[in-house]
């Protein structure tokens, strides 16, 4: 594959790679030639971060591309994802969910890993700030359940956490 992606154009190894998407042994390969032609394709980079994180590269390869993929294309909402998540300090990549919320107010997804974020923390270091924000965030998912399952998974994490004493 590595020898494969030397020599072709970039976009017909992203046609070719694409019915192996999930599989990373293809995917690095092929994505770090794209990412080499194309220095300032954010997409490209995202998925090559994303197979790293995936076969466990380490937060700090993970955290750089998806840090170069946010400038080269600052709405590319997975960079972001990759970028917070690639933070190990539980303070600090919880205060990167909150920028990703800031700058994706209603990206669900991220709010979940915020709220996660949070909660975490607020039980490792009894900090009822991120306690609140945990609860805040979780109470703002339920608003906006549609599903009864989902409502009721909310409704008992929020009593949970609203339970703790710090």
């Amino acid at each position: 594959m590595k020898a494969l992606s030397i020599a072709e154009d970039p976009e017909a190894l992203i046609s070719a790679s694409a019915p192996y998407h999930e599989l990373p042994e293809v995917v690095i390969p092929v994505y770090e030639r794209v990412v080499n032609a194309r220095p300032d394709d954010a997409q490209s980079m995202v998925i090559l971060a994303n197979a790293y994180w995936l076969t466990g590269r380490g937060s700090d390869v993970v955290g750089r591309l998806a840090a170069r993929a946010m400038a080269a294309d600052a709405e590319n909402r997975g960079a972001w994802h990759l970028w917070a998540l690639s933070e190990s300090d539980p303070r600090a990549r919880t205060e990167r969910w909150q920028r990703v919320v800031r700058k994706f107010p209603a990206d669900q997804l991220a709010r979940a890993a915020l709220a996660d974020n949070a909660a975490s923390l607020a039980g490792a270091e009894h900090d009822p700030l991120a306690l609140d924000l945990a609860v805040q965030t979780y109470e703002s998912l339920w608003a906006e359940a549609s599903r009864d399952e989902e409502r009721r998974a909310l409704e008992e994490t929020i009593a949970k956490l609203k339970g703790w004493s710090l």
